[in-house]
């Protein structure tokens, strides 16, 4: 029987494996069967931690509830961080990812601040199929219109809009996610500017859909909000399972802000579970 770990980050839950001592023969398909609501565990991402090298505290390896892979993940890279802390008495970790490195700092009160990295700009660094103005996408469904995109180590999308109640968010995403302009498909957010110091922001999640908060959105919602000029480089962003503070710094790094839990912990048969 192999341990794991349920965490989450403002209800974007996690399954945490620890395969730092030893490997686990854990597989696309198996990670999807687990991370199943109904015949898994059930999860946002799967998460898997293996060995730090060349300075990394730990490797967090990334897989969405399809299997698929992912760069990055905001609330997870918060979660990890804590478990590492709390082995090594550290306030400051290093977590690795295949997108880059995210140092994480303890702050007092359970907060937790990871360094997500700089915010990519690029058409090819998003990455879109061809090359255009990040700023203003030529994309629209319905009642949403002319996105902006970055990457925060994965593909968003962030579409401004003036009541967020009103739009059908599940009928959407699924479209969005998968258009032709995302060869990597893009996570995909809807943001209402209630004021230029908070956002309110729901995510379509690559590869998993509605989850009750993003960090890596979060971070794209704030750096395209700054750009097109309806905020500044630091904001609450209000997601459904609460807030996040993010910060852009003027080196172009993004400041995540937030908290960590742990729900709870057990045993699973991974070979239960089709390879």
């Amino acid at each position: 029987m192999t341990p794991f770990r349920k965490m989450h980050g403002l209800g974007n839950d996690f399954v945490v494996l620890d395969a730092r001592r030893a490997e686990l023969p854990i597989t696309p398909a198996r990670a999807a069967a687990i991370a199943d609501r109904r015949r898994g565990i059930g999860c946002d991402q799967f998460i898997v931690m293996e060995p730090g090298r060349d300075g990394a505290d730990v490797f967090m390896r990334i897989r969405n509830p399809d299997g698929s892979e992912a760069g990055a993940c905001g609330n997870a890279t918060r979660c990890i961080a804590s478990l590492v802390a709390a082995e090594t008495g550290k306030d400051r970790v290093l977590v690795r990812t295949i997108a880059g490195d995210l140092p994480v700092e303890r702050l007092p009160g359970g907060l937790w601040r990871a360094d997500m990295g700089p915010a990519r700009l690029g058409w090819q660094e998003v990455p879109l199929a061809q090359k255009m103005d990040t700023l203003h996408l030529p994309l629209s469904r319905g009642v949403v219109a002319d996105p902006a995109a970055c990457s925060m180590g994965n593909p968003h999308a962030t579409f401004f809009v003036r009541d967020l109640d009103a739009l059908p968010i599940a009928e959407l995403g699924p479209s969005l996610e998968h258009d032709a302009l995302f060869p990597e498909r893009a996570n995909i957010g809807f943001v209402q500017v209630l004021d230029p110091g908070h956002l309110r922001l729901i995510v379509w999640e690559r590869g998993a859909g509605l989850t009750l908060a993003c960090g890596s959105g979060a971070c794209a919602a704030l750096v395209n909000a700054a750009r097109r000029g309806l905020t500044g480089r630091r904001a609450t962003v209000s997601l459904p399972g609460g807030d996040l503070v993010i910060e852009w710094r003027e080196d172009g790094h993004v400041l995540m802000t937030g908290p960590v839990a742990t729900a709870f912990t057990g045993t699973l048969d991974l070979e239960a579970y089709a390879a």
